[in-house]
């Protein structure tokens, strides 16, 4: 057989090839004379997940129920470690998350020193640095903001802010805090505090300073502002005293903020650079008629019944919200549009004995509020005062509610339990009024009449949209998930438990805290979404949303923010059926989610993107894997 020369029998050969053979290698490698600073690294490749899939690693209990225990989760990825509010105690607990499948407190964070009595509502973090919004033991005076260390829990420093201070966040780049001055009124409405949004620089941790962006400037053009469809409606309030920022958005380039106005059912846009208000934006409401925007509204008799309903509108009235850039590189906002009716003096007799000047309630229910009778039968019950003032009575317009059989004077069928009888709505809109606002009133058979005692209601207002929206920065609505939550609850798809092994629709739409609960929350505002949290993974966005009354956390993907798709929905309550969970609380697994924090993989303890739940009923917080499932 032909044989080539081999290396053992000519050595200079083979001394030669490799001699030639090394040229190039060491060049490669920096040898040879070249640098002696070897090529960075190639960055790892950022893979974008198929889809993704909830899962249930670890969870902290205070053991505490039904007291606010778990509210608002932030993390500190240096620390490692979580910040959760604790409303009971009034405190931040501090979590050691080295370990995500068996988190554990090892510290508080007191805010007592920087204000006696005070009460911590929300919390944010930025580079080691935790942000606490603090509320003054009389919550119309004004709050404070206070600073720490993560890893010590040094205290650094505190400004004072405005009445009721409540979510805080910081931009993008760590030098500003903004927080949302709530400014609720006191229980009997007699002082009712500015809203306003907070800005502060935290450029210097050591002395930050506070710059205010209030609506004083919207005063005087209240009625500018009801025509466009934004609620100001407080007892005497004027357009600054009834604003109430909940929860705050910034922009990716950290230039424009939005705070949500929950009970407005607006949004206010602000410019951070100059700390101005500069656009009060409308939300405008949900057509229940449409077939896509159908909705459960009774919860009497217990049934599923996901119907369209006429003459039904929904505020939106969004309580978390986010900000985040989309694949057409715009930015949108994500809003978790929960609803929310004022209720104050509520618990006082002598409100509902007619004191008007001791609270406001706008809820009230439909089949007592449209009864034949008129309101005089539930005086010393349920009767707002001021709606006792404002009529005697009230009517369904036949044609718009002729499909559940209103006639002129007569709701008939309409205000039967399984139609709109049970559905909470609000009084202070609907009713037929004039260019001043004024209601045009009719007598009791339904005809106009200057003298007539009632009201003539054209539309009914719902609280909440039982939905996800996504609006662009100047407020208009993009997509609407519609009635895909309540859809999907009732679904034979849809699980609940931890193991995803208990049929949802046997307990769809159910309370946080009370057990064998099947459409108990139907007639108020269904399962409740109010927290939204916004995560990317590879080239994909993801929004969490927490719903508080049914639990659980829906998952959208939303990239496409005209086009989100449905991803997933997960809930870890594991007893459904104990009539007070309170009793099972052990077992009973997390209710009432309240916050969410998203943790991407590279600040991960265990480089696995997690997800945290603060519960409030059960006082826990949950700490989920989001697994990633790629293409193979």
């Amino acid at each position: 057989m032909h044989r080539p020369a081999s290396d053992a029998r000519c050595p200079s050969l083979r001394l030669l090839a490799a001699a030639l053979l090394a040229l190039p290698l060491a060049a490669c490698l920096g040898g040879g004379g070249g640098s002696s600073n070897p090529e960075p690294e190639p960055e790892p490749e950022v893979r974008t997940p198929e889809s993704i899939r909830l899962n249930l690693a670890g969870r902290y209990a205070t053991g505490q129920y039904l007291v606010s225990a778990a509210e608002i989760p932030a993390y500190d990825p240096a620390s490692k470690r979580a910040f959760v509010v604790n409303a009971q105690s009034g405190m931040a607990d501090v979590l050691d998350m080295s370990t995500p499948s068996a988190p554990r407190r090892i510290d508080s964070l007191d805010a007592s020193a920087v204000s006696p009595h005070a009460v911590v509502n929300s919390v944010s973090v930025n580079g080691g640095i935790v942000a606490l919004a603090i509320e003054a033991e009389t919550k119309t005076d004004p709050g404070h903001v206070a600073f720490y260390r993560a890893d010590t829990l040094a205290l650094l420093s505190h400004v004072e802010v405005g009445a009721l201070p409540d979510m805080l966040t910081f931009t993008p780049d760590g030098r500003t805090v903004l927080v949302a001055n709530e400014g609720e009124p006191s229980d009997d409405y007699g002082t009712d505090p500015e809203g306003s949004i907070s800005i502060i620089d935290v450029s210097d941790i050591t002395r930050p300073s506070v710059r205010t962006a209030g609506f004083s400037a919207w005063n005087g053009r209240e009625a500018e502002l009801r025509a466009a469809g934004v609620r100001i409606y407080g007892p005497g309030a004027n357009a600054a005293r009834d604003l109430e920022p909940e929860y705050i958005a910034v922009s990716p380039d950290g230039a424009t903020a939005w705070a949500s106005l929950q009970e407005n059912n607006a949004l206010a846009k602000i410019d951070i650079a100059s700390a101005t208000v500069t656009h009060i934006l409308p939300l405008g409401y949900k057509d229940h008629g449409l077939e896509e925007n159908a909705l459960d509204a009774s919860d009497e008799p217990a049934a599923l019944d996901i119907a369209p309903r006429p003459g039904v509108l929904g505020m939106y009235q969004p309580d978390a919200i986010a900000a985040y850039q989309a694949v057409d590189g715009e930015t949108y906002l994500v809003l978790a549009n929960e609803g929310d009716a004022r209720a104050w003096g509520e618990d006082d007799p002598a409100y509902w004995d007619g004191d008007a000047a001791l609270g406001f309630v706008e809820e009230f229910r439909v089949k007592h509020l449209v009864h034949t009778n008129g309101f005089a039968r539930r005086r010393g019950d349920d009767l707002p005062p001021q709606l006792d003032a404002l009529a005697a009575g009230a009517l369904l317009n036949p044609d718009v509610f002729g499909w559940c059989g209103a006639r002129a004077g007569n709701p008939r069928a309409c205000r039967d339990d399984e139609q709109l009888g049970r559905l909470k709505v609000t009084w202070t809109m609907g009713y037929r009024s004039d260019d001043n606002g004024a209601p045009v009133m009719f007598d009791a058979a339904g005809n106009p009449d200057p003298a007539g005692d009632r009201l003539m209601y054209d539309a009914l207002y719902a609280f909440g949209g039982r939905s996800v929206s996504i609006r662009d920065a100047n407020g208009t609505l993009v997509w609407d998930s519609g009635a895909q939550f309540e859809r999907h609850l009732a679904s034979d798809d849809c699980r609940v438990g931890p193991a995803r092994d208990i049929p949802c629709k046997t307990f769809f739409n159910a309370n946080h805290s009370s057990g064998d609960a099947f459409d108990n929350r139907s007639d108020d505002k269904g399962p409740e979404p109010e927290g939204v949290e916004i995560g990317r993974l590879g080239n994909k966005t993801f929004a969490f949303v927490g719903l508080e009354r049914m639990g659980g956390v829906m998952v959208y993907d939303i990239t496409n923010a005209k086009a989100p798709s449905f991803v997933d929905y997960y809930n870890t309550r594991a007893d459904w059926t104990t009539a007070n969970p309170g009793d099972a609380l052990s077992a009973a697994g997390d209710l009432g989610p309240e916050g969410l924090k998203f943790i991407p993989a590279a600040d991960a303890p265990d480089g696995k993107p997690l997800l945290l739940l603060s519960n409030e009923v059960s006082g826990t917080t949950a700490v989920l894997e989001i697994e990633q499932i790629f293409a193979p």
